[in-house]
């Protein structure tokens, strides 16, 4: 009788375990499965099967990410996010793929047009692995959209130290010189495209603003412009570096630059021609905010350039001579009156772009910029604004974004002075931040704004 117990219990045993490792058998089968539809891009098939996987085992980690994978290339952000998130719960602290989930929850974030989620998620990614190219990426792209061209440019630098060949990364990269590359390399790039002397040795503004003029021309296609226009006559007109390798790039030299600019100015002006506009009008048009279509060497503005590529596409977005402008003069000169006295008052004027790189750069909101920090929002129009910081103040907390611009312009130019400020030079040494999550002032940053 106690033989046929233990036996029984044997049997039990047995049983159970052999119940577990069929199950467990049908899971990996389920799994296998729905990757197999899914690399045949069957994908509503796979969704389907990756959701049968989870009523075998509603904490698998492995079937939560596959589905949150297959649903996120339906664009399913919502439930993609879900199982992304219910991975991230069983996910034990040893598994590979933290980097990647809280990766996909950027991009889903991104696409949301949430962008500071989207950063929080990215960042979280790159604690987990510094080297996860989507996350450098997409980080990249936020910081780029904020104005912080330098913050763009490293994280799409480091991408490329891990994917050299990665085209978003490098093209992103090679959009940004103009904002983040340095006097020195400022010359070389001209020198590269003949358009200064090989001895010179220092950039002038004039020299910075005729490489930022060729390389935007690059960045629209100049290139293949010229080559359908004189086929294989280009030779004085572009250089191409690193010929025969992964990384080859064509440019425009000085000659190419002066070619492409005349050629579509004559372009344009057949252009407006056609559309029945005098040709005693033609050099005399404007875009809607009043600015010249054409240089006085019958050249593209680059207003008029966008004019142009508007015409291109069917739109004539632009003014007649004797049509009214938005902006009148009277206007301008308000405006121009203003700005002189907030320069008289010891404000400083900085661009959208370096007000958003002080968004970044202190986690203040806007809120806490103007009422505590001294920024000025200058009113334009309906939504539009110039920003002015103060220079000077007894209070080290109204200087803060005067700080934060002079040392970004000094990342461009070691010329420029970066002022002191032992407010934040004390933050920076212990690793403060002069606002919070929320955007406010510290509780610290408050107190000595009250005294």
């Amino acid at each position: 009788m106690q033989f046929s117990k233990h036996f029984f219990s044997i049997a039990v045993l047995l049983g159970i375990c052999t119940a577990a490792h069929a199950a467990q058998q049908t899971l990996s089968a389920c799994l296998d499965e729905g990757k197999l539809q899914y690399s045949n891009n069957q994908y509503p098939q796979a969704a389907a099967t990756f959701t049968h996987c989870l009523t075998l085992d509603p904490d698998n980690v492995d079937a939560h990410l596959s589905l949150a994978g297959t649903l996120l290339t339906q664009n399913n952000l919502a439930e993609a996010k879900t199982h992304f998130e219910a991975a991230l719960k069983n996910m034990k602290r040893t598994s590979p793929y933290w980097s990647y989930t809280y990766s996909m929850l950027g991009d889903i974030s991104l696409k949301q047009r949430d962008a500071k989620q989207a950063l929080s998620y990215y960042n979280q990614s790159l604690e987990y692995n510094a080297a996860n190219v989507n996350s450098l990426i997409g980080k990249g792209v936020i910081l780029e959209a904020q104005g912080n061209y330098q913050g763009a440019a490293d994280a799409y630098t480091s991408a490329l130290a891990v994917e050299p060949l990665n085209v978003i990364a490098r093209q992103r990269l090679i959009n940004l010189e103009p904002e983040y590359l340095t006097d020195e390399e400022i010359l070389t790039a001209l020198k590269q495209r003949y358009a200064i002397r090989p001895e010179q040795t220092e950039l002038t503004d004039a020299n910075r603003e005729l490489f930022t003029k060729i390389h935007r021309a690059e960045q629209r296609r100049g290139v293949d412009y010229l080559k359908n226009k004189y086929g294989k006559n280009t030779q004085d007109y572009i250089v191409t570096l690193n010929k025969g390798t992964d990384f080859a790039r064509d440019l425009l030299t000085l000659n190419g630059y002066q070619a492409l600019q005349k050629s579509m100015g004559q372009d344009a002006v057949a252009a407006f021609r056609r559309l029945g506009i005098p040709t005693q009008q033609i050099f005399d048009l404007r875009d809607t905010q009043g600015n010249p279509v054409f240089t006085q060497d019958s050249t593209l503005t680059e207003e008029g350039f966008a004019v142009y590529t508007q015409v291109l596409a069917g739109k004539k977005n632009f003014l007649r001579p004797g049509q009214m402008v938005p902006l009148t003069q009277a206007e301008k000169q308000k405006i121009k009156a203003r700005v002189k006295a907030l320069t008289q008052k010891g404000y400083a004027e900085i661009s959208h772009a370096e007000l958003k790189m002080l968004e970044t750069n202190t986690f203040c909101s806007q809120e806490t910029l103007k009422n505590k920090l001294g920024v000025y929002f200058f009113p334009l129009g309906q939504k539009h604004y110039r920003y002015f910081v103060r220079t000077t103040d007894s209070n080290p907390l109204k200087t803060v974004p005067y700080y934060y611009v002079m040392q970004a312009r000094h990342k461009r130019n070691p010329k420029v002075e970066v002022p002191k400020n032992e407010l934040v030079e004390y933050y920076n040494f212990y690793g403060y931040s002069i606002c919070l999550s929320d955007g406010n002032l510290t509780l610290a940053d408050e107190n000595t704004a009250a005294n």
